[in-house]
């Protein structure tokens, strides 16, 4: 809670992933579940005041943390045709709070910081009316043949660039009732919240599962 808000975290799992099979399941060398890191860092944010996992397979409530609830939710949301709006919208209508924190158990690295720093930047704020995590990527970007931040007459150095931001799925932070407005989890005045490269890992595919899964070992071998 904050400012005496209720912030209430959903954590949206679909056990049947297609690209990488059952990845939110996926065990690490110390024989924590992907599924697991993110609602850590939900429990241990100074702020979040439930933590919700919305997930139509029972199944999942087995690898669950003390302190986190299962919420399950319509098969039909599993299907390829629905998207992460469509999984708020229905979340939303079982469970009531003055704001809402979406997280993905994709992004394993996200942490407690970063999800307060997105809640910080929209609670009661003037200035935002919803916030997310990003990556930073200042590079030569092209789209459709064409240079995206440059001019190719002018060759600029890397770091005068104009940076690009990519979301993460680490969190996405909105108010009721900008949700209510824009049928959507992001706002018209939106605060990025930067996080590092690590933070960032977004696991899609075997290889970001790789990576990840060699991130963490590295983590564990040299504490």
């Amino acid at each position: 809670m904050k400012n005496g808000k209720k912030i209430v975290a959903m954590v949206p799992i679909k056990l049947n992933s297609e690209r990488v099979k059952e990845k939110n399941l996926r065990v690490f060398c110390d024989g924590k579940v992907l599924v697991q890191f993110i609602l850590e860092a939900l429990l241990e944010s100074k702020y979040v005041d439930e933590v919700y996992v919305y997930c139509s397979d029972e199944r999942i409530k087995g690898y669950l943390l003390d302190g986190v609830k299962f919420l399950r939710r319509p098969e039909y949301l599993d299907l390829n045709t629905s998207n992460c709006n469509d999984i708020i919208r229905e979340f939303m209508k079982e469970v009531k709070s003055d704001y809402y924190v979406v997280s993905h158990a994709t992004a394993p690295f996200t942490t407690s910081d970063s999800i307060d720093r997105c809640v910080d930047s929209v609670v009661d704020s003037e200035q935002y009316d919803s916030s997310f995590t990003v990556e930073k990527i200042q590079t030569f970007m092209w789209t459709k043949g064409k240079p995206m931040n440059f001019d190719p007459s002018h060759f600029p150095r890397t770091q005068d660039l104009d940076p690009i931001y990519v979301e993460t799925s680490g969190a996405f932070v909105f108010p009721r009732e900008v949700f209510e407005k824009y049928d959507r989890r992001i706002g018209v005045r939106p605060c990025l919240v930067e996080v590092d490269a690590k933070e960032s890992c977004d696991i899609d595919t075997e290889y970001d599962m790789m990576v990840a899964q060699s991130l963490y070992m590295y983590k564990m071998n040299n504490k």
